[in-house]
């Protein structure tokens, strides 16, 4: 079940968007069939064009992480725990008294 926003926004259930093949930038269409609203995948050529699926998803993944690590590396950002001066716990205890 959804619930519709104060912007007139509807969730559609994951369950519902896979089933469907609906993804971010699908569109759909709302028509009214008496007591109930039909909503259905409007058809075109603007609609998101799939690739090669999980396979080439994952793939973009492991290239965009290496490419972050790389940035990581020449720019020195991973720093050891002990290197940065201070401690998880620090932050528990900020900014309150004594």
């Amino acid at each position: 079940m959804s619930k519709v926003t104060s912007k007139l926004q509807v969730t559609i259930p994951k369950a519902v968007a896979d089933a469907h093949g609906i993804r971010p930038g699908t569109h759909l269409e709302f028509e009214p069939a008496g007591e109930w609203i039909r909503v259905r995948i409007a058809g075109g050529s603007d609609q998101p064009k799939s690739r090669e699926g999980d396979e080439w998803r994952l793939a973009r993944f492991d290239l965009a992480t290496a490419r972050q690590a790389e940035r990581e590396l020449r720019r020195g950002d991973i720093l050891d725990a002990a290197d940065r001066g201070w401690k998880r716990e620090d932050l528990y205890n900020r900014g309150l008294p004594g």
